[in-house]
C-alpha cells in the first residue's frame, strides 16, 4: 500500500474543507449533485470519446497502482541477482545459466536470460529488449493519458457547467427563490472542475507515469547487466556500470 498517495489525497481534501470551515462556510454548500454530475459525467464521457475501449479500460486498471504499485524488483537486489549470473557464468559457462529460467517470475527476464543462454550476440540481445521496452512504455503510458487527458477536460467543462448555472439564474430572475441554487451551481461546478483536474486527475496520471519509468528503469538495468555478461565483462565492473540506474 502506497502510504503517501493516500496520505496526499486526505491532506488534499482536508485542506479544501477545512478551507472553508476557517472561513465560516458550511460543508454542505460544497456538495452539489448536479455539479457534480455535470462535471465528472462529462469529463468521464471525453475521456471515453477520445480514447478506445482497450485503453479506456487499462487507465481504469491502473488506477489501483496509485495506492498498491505494481510489484516489482528493487535495483539494489537485481544488481545482486545479475553479479550472481556474471559469477554463474564466469565459472561454469552460459549454459549453466538455463536451469534458472523456469524459477523466474518476470516473463521479460525470462525471455533476456534464455536469449544470453541462447548464444544471441550483445548488441542482438540489447535491440530486441528494447523494442519490449518501447512497447511495454508505450503501453502504459495510453493509460496514464486517460488519466491526464482528465485533467485537461475537468477544468473547461467547470466552466461549461458554471455557465449553465448562470443561464439557470438569468433565466429565472423574476423568482428570487429559484437564484441561489443556480448560482451554487454555476460557482460548486467551477470548484468540481479546476479541484478534480488538479487534486485528482493530473495527480493520478503523473504518479502512474513515474511507476512506469521506475519498471523501464529495471529493465535497462536488467539489459546492461546481460549484455555485460554476455561481453564477459567482469562482475565487479557489472555492479559498478549498474550502480549508476540507482539515484
Amino acid at each position: 500500500m502506497d502510504k503517501i498517495s493516500i496520505a496526499g489525497l486526505f491532506i488534499s481534501l482536508l485542506a479544501i474543507v477545512g478551507g472553508q470551515l476557517l472561513e465560516g462556510g458550511n460543508v454542505s454548500s460544497l456538495l452539489q449533485t448536479t455539479a457534480f454530475i455535470i462535471v465528472i459525467g462529462g469529463t468521464m464521457g471525453a475521456i471515453m470519446l477520445q480514447s478506445t475501449q482497450n485503453v479506456f479500460l487499462l487507465g481504469m486498471r491502473m488506477l489501483r497502482w496509485v495506492f498498491q504499485p505494481p510489484p516489482r524488483m528493487q535495483p539494489r537486489a537485481l544488481i545482486l541477482q545479475i553479479m550472481g549470473w556474471s559469477n554463474i557464468a564466469r565459472r561454469s559457462g552460459l549454459l549453466a545459466l538455463e536451469p534458472i529460467i523456469p524459477d523466474l517470475a518476470d516473463p521479460f527476464m525470462q525471455k533476456g536470460l534464455q536469449m544470453l543462454v541462447d548464444g544471441a550476440e550483445p548488441e542482438t540481445l540489447r535491440n530486441v529488449l528494447a523494442v519490449d521496452i518501447n512497447a511495454y512504455e508505450d503501453h502504459y503510458r495510453q493509460g496514464a493519458k486517460v488519466w491526464e487527458a482528465g485533467g485537461g477536460y475537468a477544468p473547461t467543462i467547470g466552466i461549461l457547467g458554471a455557465v449553465m448555472g448562470l443561464i439557470h439564474v438569468m433565466e429565472n430572475l423574476s423568482d428570487p427563490s429559484r437564484l441561489g441554487s443556480g448560482i451554487a451551481v454555476a460557482f460548486v461546478a467551477t470548484i468540481y472542475g479546476v479541484g478534480s483536474a488538479n487534486l485528482i486527475f493530473l495527480p493520478i496520471a503523473n504518479k502512474l507515469k513515474a511507476l512506469i519509468a521506475q519498471e523501464v528503469t529495471i529493465q535497462e538495468m536488467l539489459i546492461e547487466g546481460l549484455v555485460s555478461i554476455a561481453n564477459g565483462e567482469n562482475p565487479r565492473v557489472i555492479e559498478t556500470k549498474l550502480q549508476g540506474f540507482i539515484v
